[in-house]
Order: structure tokens, then C-alpha cells, then sequence
């Protein structure tokens, strides 16, 4: 009974601080997001909370610019339906290279043509028995529809293609348009294809535990298919996310887990943007302002890709001084570790460790003793 009080007021705490706007859905990108950042506490508030981050932003004066142009969504549009044409025929082409699948005929199912609101019970009708069965062929499901609970809401989460293949394993496809120039592509968008990527594993393996069966069906390995060259042929490369995906899982456990953080808040705190009756927030800037500043932020440089608040956040660190900021490829090896004092600060144990830094610390100190040992 205890445990179901302590959960009725965590929720009514996350409700309190979003106020009076309804929750905002998490769609994929948004939780591929958190992993950009798994030790921003000030973010996994405000995503606990389902509170709007660009309508803070904006409301603040810190407007991000996010979002594709009409021109890269029309293109992104345009070279999907030619890697899903024919029943998916250029993309199996490309499935049974990368995954030696057999040159026997392969089933194609589209999930959207049963109506959204059946989609997700489709979805688990056809995993369930594909898991069962193991059949010999691949089967393509087209459009599926996956859940992830996020912070105690379900989000409804679509990924490009799920490839059921010989041998009983699932890979999540991912259709992406910046192209692979040389064998080479843009680094920033191969690993924000990966994040994004590893929700859908995470979605994926969730629903065949739920099932009943093995989540290891779920390969780490997704299939990201991009246009080669400066054609629209498109090829496709295997991606490992099992790093993306061990910084999800930390994440999303630690905006399931905020008691800690809550409790570190004041009682009457809350980041309610108050809407009027046309929805526009009308709470003070500088109030609003003042409310985020009470829960820290750890900004760094690749913020500004992943979050509405970047712009706010590198304000505040400008004046703030901070001048050491760590990368993400650096912060993501380091499980959130945001500047070069925090991290020599654990390696040489003059830092205490916060909540879920215990292993990190422990890998730093021993790096510090083997570079010792090194110059000794």
C-alpha cells in the first residue's frame, strides 16, 4: 500500500509540474533524444513530466530551429515509397545481401491497411505468431505500430520496417534520406539514426517479452538504408545500437525512478506555462525562467541538435563561465559526464559520484590508477 501511495504522489508531483497543459505525447525522436543527454536532470523533469519543451522555449525567447524544409521532407517521402515499391521489392533485394536471406519469395504484410486503431493489436497479432512459428521465409511488416511506456504514458511509436528474417530474428529497418557519399556519411546523422533506431529495438523486444517469448529475437543490429552517391539507389548497412541502447535504458529507468530529483525541489516549484483561452502561455518570462533554473541542466555543444531548451541551457551556461564542456560522443561514453572538472573529479576521487555514476566512476578511477602506473 505504501508503494502505491509513493507512486500516486510521484505522479501528482510530475502533474503539479506541468501544470495546467496536457501531457505532450513522446513520439520516437523525442525519445531517442533523451539518450542524447542521460544525465540532464533538468530534462528528464520536464520529459517526465510530458511537459511542451518548445513551447517553454519559445514563450522564453529561445525559440530552437528545429525541423526538416518542405524540400528534405518531400525527399525523404519520395525516396521511402521507392525503397517500399512493389511490396517492398528494392528493399528485399537489399535484405537478402545484407542478411543472406533465402531467394525464396517473401511475405509482405502492411499493418496500416487494417485502420489506426487496430493497428497496434495487428502489430502484436503478427509478431506473436511469426515469433511462434519461426517460419523458414523472411516477412516484411510494413508501418507496425509499437508502445514504450515513458515516465507512466504510453507512446505510440512507428518505425519504418520490421524484418522478420531465417533464423527467427527480428531487425528493425530504418529508412533514412541523407546520403552515404563513398562509403561514407554525415557521423551527426548516422548516430541520431541509431538513437532513433534503438527505440524502436527497445519498443520491439518490449513487446515480445510481453508476449511471452525471447526479447533477444529483437537483433541489436538495425538495417539503416540511405541513397548512395548523389543517386536515389539505395543501400543498406548494418548499425550496432547496443551502446544507444544501454543509455535509453538508463535514461528511461531514471525518468521512471525521479523520486530522488523530485524530492530535491521545492514543494510549490512548477514550470506551467499557464495558456490562456487562444493556448498561448501567459506566465511571466522571468518566473518561468527562474522555475527551470531550480532543476540543473548539463548543456553541451550537441544540445543543439536534440533538445527545444538549447538554446536557454547554453545561455545559462554562458553565464554561468562554463567553459569545458564535454561532447555528446564523449558524454555518451561517459554515461552523461558533462564537463573535463566532473570527469577528472571522479577519476581521481576528489568528486562523489551522483545517482547512477557509481559504474562510470568506478571505469574513470580505474583509468587514473593505469595511467599512474603508466608514468611511474
Amino acid at each position: 500500500m505504501s508503494g502505491l501511495k509513493r507512486e500516486g504522489e510521484h505522479i501528482q508531483r510530475l502533474d503539479a509540474l506541468r501544470g495546467t497543459t496536457p501531457p505532450r505525447p513522446h513520439d520516437a525522436r523525442a525519445i531517442a533524444a533523451l539518450a542524447a543527454n542521460p544525465g540532464c536532470t533538468r530534462r528528464a523533469l520536464l520529459d517526465g513530466a510530458g511537459i511542451d519543451k518548445d513551447a517553454a522555449a519559445r514563450h522564453l525567447g529561445f525559440p530552437a530551429p528545429f525541423g526538416q524544409s518542405p524540400f528534405a521532407i518531400t525527399r525523404g517521402n519520395m525516396f521511402e515509397a521507392l525503397v517500399k515499391a512493389d511490396g517492398c521489392a528494392e528493399l528485399l533485394r537489399m535484405l537478402r545481401e545484407l542478411l543472406r536471406l533465402p531467394v525464396a519469395e517473401v511475405a509482405y504484410h502492411d499493418v496500416e491497411n487494417v485502420g489506426a486503431h487496430l493497428r497496434h493489436a495487428h502489430t502484436r497479432a503478427l509478431i506473436d505468431r511469426a515469433a511462434r512459428e519461426g517460419q523458414d521465409a523472411g516477412t516484411l511488416y510494413d508501418h507496425p505500430l509499437l508502445t514504450l511506456e515513458i515516465a507512466g504514458h504510453t507512446a505510440y511509436l512507428e518505425p519504418d520496417v520490421v524484418a522478420f528474417q531465417l533464423g527467427g530474428r527480428f531487425h528493425i529497418v530504418e529508412v533514412k534520406s541523407f546520403a552515404v557519399i563513398d562509403g561514407q556519411a554525415d557521423p551527426a546523422a548516422v548516430a541520431a539514426a541509431a538513437r532513433q533506431a534503438a527505440v524502436y529495438v527497445l519498443a520491439l523486444r518490449t513487446l515480445l517479452e510481453e508476449l511471452g517469448h525471447d526479447p533477444a529475437k529483437v537483433s541489436h543490429d538495425v538495417v539503416l538504408v540511405c541513397p548512395e552517391n548523389f543517386a536515389n539507389r539505395p543501400v543498406a548497412t548494418l548499425v550496432d545500437v547496443r551502446k544507444q541502447l544501454a543509455v535509453l535504458r538508463r535514461q528511461l529507468t531514471r525518468m521512471t525512478t525521479l523520486d530522488r530529483l523530485l524530492e530535491g525541489l521545492p514543494d510549490d516549484l512548477t514550470f506551467d506555462l499557464r495558456p490562456g483561452e487562444d493556448g498561448r502561455p501567459t506566465r511571466p518570462v522571468a518566473e518561468l525562467a527562474d522555475a527551470l533554473r531550480r532543476a540543473t541542466a548539463r548543456y553541451a555543444p550537441d544540445c543543439m541538435s536534440a533538445c527545444d531548451l538549447c538554446f536557454f541551457c547554453r545561455d545559462e551556461a554562458r553565464q554561468e563561465g562554463a567553459s569545458d564542456l564535454l561532447g555528446r560522443q564523449v558524454r555518451d561514453e561517459l554515461g552523461g559526464v558533462a564537463s573535463v572538472a566532473e570527469a577528472l573529479g571522479l577519476a581521481d576521487g576528489t568528486r562523489d559520484p551522483a545517482e547512477g555514476q557509481e559504474e562510470i566512476a568506478r571505469l574513470l578511477r580505474n583509468a587514473e590508477r593505469l595511467r599512474r602506473e603508466c608514468l611511474t
